[in-house]
């Protein structure tokens, strides 16, 4: 931490000034950087101007501001005060407050008016107006709109002060008060006052520790009915959130509940309070359940819309006259010709059950030909239903092209079109979202004939369902997965459900293809699968090989390696380096720095580059897009590289400027964007789902062991297209393809496969019901798209039956 330049041991740093010029303001999550003149302060600073940085509204450079904070020393900007509070200083005297609401600032609230305000309410008038806005109703030759004038610009210039300043003193910091107050606005102090836990679903970065603490110290403590309910609906979050269910049975959540409350404070919580906060919530809308089985309401929904919509598509096609075989034949035949290729015969009953299936599931390992069977069923099925597939035609004609790629991730949507010469994106821009809002639901309806789902072993249950409701009944669906791979990010797991439920016309590729070309990287991918230990790890092959290595050999090994394929031709774009961890000597962090530092350096003090955080950027470094942005057709997972850096000097805008190409799409970074890239010379395992690359370095030693089981791995090594460079530790690698214990993610999805469709349907939301407002203690991760009705299966269960026969047993006695 930067050293305490104060003098006074006891007191807060602070400096009083009037802004000079306003350097940057971001009006998303208002962090500033203005030049103040000071007119006080208690630091040690000589200085007639300063540099103030922090998280505050844009300044007023007429008016004074109190900062509290500390100083600090950019290694390029020199000296700056970094702000952790911030006060729009209220003029003290009746002369200052005349003068204030005489001001530019209050349209049409001339001196006399202000004289007569300040008559009335004495020189603490601002204040009493902020806290007590009725009390311009006494004021005379005050008329309604200049009542409101002076009550929205004294909210808007010292309400949120008052506010920031509270939330400062319940311990919140700058960014996190900032987030909470763009939220509730005004309402924030009452809100607050009436619920704190509400910012456990609210506000991204607030638990249920946070909230509790803020409880207590509001009185809203002990077994308070608003903080059990918070404690359950945090719990079942956190279940999906971290673990990945859909659903948590209510006697998991009981225990747990009863153990965060009483820890938190020294009170005794019953079994039944709990239960009977379980109910209630469900009767708000807060929680579904079926039977004892507890849900977020969008994830019960969107099980639920998931299992309808492919029952009624399959239902759709029953009634549909199927395309007879040795049709379907001639045209496969066709297909071969025109790729100079010859289908097995499980590769041709994958295009005959596509082309007759509503829904159909396409998996396999690598090698097995997945692709080349995707072109056949795109091109098979539109001989046989008259359709062109240059996408121009369509584009003359403004109309929408009826064969849909899609896939989870950006990079793998490009692979998706480059295997099959027709476009393809994501399923968030075919969706419509902006990658703004995480709650976003989808309004588009999308009217293709075939759609072609790649990756689905990465898709969540929330944006399944979000792709399928958007679906026309008449849409053809091809879900193309391997399910040995890791599962989705988010909860749920709906290939390895739909697979499970055999409900689907599945076929399952297993033959691999490529192996004829003496891929080892696809046999031991294959091994694998099937459970078998290599015998051959560590034994060198044309494109594969392991380093033995321990983990502080491991960079030096990375160094090498990558050096060597340098030198043979490969640009550092082909290497791609994973890990599952990022901190240690062979963590993700690290393994950036040094790859960096090698491969770009900064060459001579013109090197342009730009500091965020710990990390450096410059031009020709090798950066990873972390959040979806579909305005710009940039997605997560998305490589690009930084093609140029504009200082701010540079700038009409007066700020570092980055420029990064992601496969010719260039888009722009202003520095408050940053924090949406990180170094992508080596990533996580996770972040490369979806992508593949001529050649991968893998580290694989113990300190990764609490991470290291087989999907994993096997999700790794087949991101290999070429070459695969295993170093560490073949023990640790063994031993991680053996342990397939993966958390077993609870989901429903399956089951509800096999229920019939008129079951289903009595479970589906009216759709003539009004949507409503997001409900205070709502889910974290996105509004809920239909009205949600009181706790289905509720009606006839007692808050004991939630009870395990060793909770009854202690709550009788």
């Amino acid at each position: 931490m930067t050293e305490n330049l104060s003098l006074f041991a006891d007191e807060k740093l602070f400096i009083v000034g009037r802004p000079v010029v306003s350097i940057f303001h971001n009006a998303e999550n208002l962090f500033s950087i203005i030049k103040l003149k000071i007119q006080e302060t208690n630091t040690d600073y000589k200085e007639k101007e300063v540099i103030v940085a922090g998280y505050f509204p844009k300044v007023v450079e007429d008016s004074i501001y109190r900062f509290t904070g500390r100083m600090t020393k950019h290694p390029k900007y020199g000296a700056q005060f970094k702000a952790e509070t911030f006060e729009k200083e209220i003029p003290a005297t009746e002369t200052g407050v005349i003068s204030y609401l005489s001001s530019d600032l209050f349209p049409g609230i001339g001196r006399r008016t202000a004289e007569i305000i300040v008559k009335k309410l004495g020189a603490d008038a601002i204040k009493i107006i902020i806290n007590n806005p009725s009390s311009l109703d006494d004021i005379p030759r005050l008329n309604e709109e200049k009542k409101e004038t002076l009550r929205l610009v004294l909210q808007q210039n010292l309400g949120m002060d008052r506010i920031m300043i509270k939330l400062g003193e319940w311990g919140f910091g700058a960014q996190l008060a900032i987030k909470i107050y763009q939220l509730y606005l005004e309402d924030t102090i009452q809100l607050l006052q009436e619920n704190p836990y509400r910012l456990i679903a609210d506000v991204d970065g607030v638990g249920f520790q946070r909230a509790d603490d803020l409880g207590e110290i509001l009185g809203i403590g002990g077994s308070h009915p608003s903080r059990i309910e918070a404690a359950v609906i945090h719990i079942v979050n956190q279940a999906s959130l971290s673990d990945g269910h859909t659903f948590i049975e209510a006697q998991q959540v009981i225990p747990q509940a009863k153990a965060i409350l009483e820890q938190s404070q020294n009170v005794v919580i019953s079994f039944e309070e709990i239960s009977e906060a379980i109910i209630r919530l469900g009767e708000e809308g807060l929680l579904c359940g079926e039977e004892t089985r507890l849900y977020i309401p969008s994830l019960y929904y969107s099980e639920v819309g998931i299992a309808s919509k492919i029952l009624q598509l399959k239902e759709k096609n029953e009634e549909q006259s199927a395309f007879p075989v040795s049709e379907i034949r001639k045209w496969i035949g066709d297909a071969e010709e025109r790729f100079e290729v010859t289908y097995a015969k499980t590769q041709i009953k994958a295009i005959e059950t596509a082309i007759n299936s509503a829904v159909m599931i396409l998996t396999g390992g690598p090698g097995t030909g997945k692709t080349t069977v995707v072109r056949g069923i795109v091109d098979v099925f539109a001989e046989l239903h008259g359709l062109s597939l240059d996408p121009k035609e369509y584009s003359k004609k403004d109309e929408e092209f009826p064969i849909i790629l899609v896939a989870p991730t950006g990079r793998a949507a490009k692979r998706l079109s480059e295997s099959t010469g027709l476009p393809a994106q994501t399923i968030h821009r075919l969706l419509g979202f902006n990658g703004q809002d995480k709650e976003e639901e989808s309004e588009r309806e999308i009217e293709g004939k075939l759609l072609i789902v790649d990756e689905m072993s990465m898709v969540d249950t929330w944006l399944a369902h979000q792709l399928l409701r958007a679906l026309n009944d008449k849409c053809q669906i091809v879900f193309v997965g391997d399910q040995d791979q890791l599962p989705p990010v988010g909860p749920g797991q709906v290939l390895k459900d739909l697979l499970a439920s055999k409900a689907i016309p599945t076929v399952e590729l297993s033959d691999v293809y490529r192996q004829a070309d003496g891929s080892s990287i696809i046999e031991l991918a294959h091994q694998m699968k099937m459970g078998q230990t290599p015998t051959n790890l560590t034994e060198k092959t044309s494109d594969r090989s392991f380093i033995p290595a321990y983990a502080n050999q491991v960079p030096s090994v990375v160094q090498q390696v990558i050096g060597s394929a340098l030198n043979k031709g490969f640009s550092i774009h082909d290497v791609q380096v994973l890990a599952p961890m990022y901190r240690g000597d062979a963590g993700i962090d690290a393994l950036n720095k040094l790859i960096q530092e090698f491969v770009n350096p900064k060459k001579n003090a013109k090197t342009k580059e730009i500091q965020f955080g710990e990390t450096t950027y410059r031009i020709g470094d090798k950066v990873l897009q972390l959040v979806n942005q579909p305005n710009s057709n940039v997605f997560n997972g998305d490589m690009g590289e930084i093609i140029s850096i504009l200082k701010a000097k540079e700038t009409t805008e007066k700020q570092d400027v980055m420029v990064i190409s992601f496969d010719g799409i260039e888009v722009t970074y202003e520095r408050s964007d940053l924090n949406q890239i990180t170094l992508a010379y080596c990533c996580s395992i996770h972040k490369s789902q979806g992508s593949e690359f001529p050649m991968v370095i893998m580290p694989v030693v113990s300190g990764y062991s609490k991470m290291l089981r087989k999907n994993l791995l096997y999700t790794g090594l087949t991101r290999a297209k070429n070459f695969l460079i295993l170093c560490g530790e073949p023990e640790t690698f063994l031993r991680g393809i053996q342990n397939d214990s993966d958390i077993l993610r609870q989901t429903s999805l399956s089951s509800r496969l096999l229920e019939s469709s008129d079951e289903i349907a009595e479970k589906e939301q009216p759709a003539d019901q009004e949507i409503p407002e997001k409900p205070a203690t709502f889910a974290l991760t996105m509004d809920n798209f239909m009205q949600i009705p009181p706790m289905i299966g509720m009606d006839r269960i007692k808050p004991t039956d939630f009870l395990v026969d060793e909770q009854q047993e202690l709550l009788d006695t």
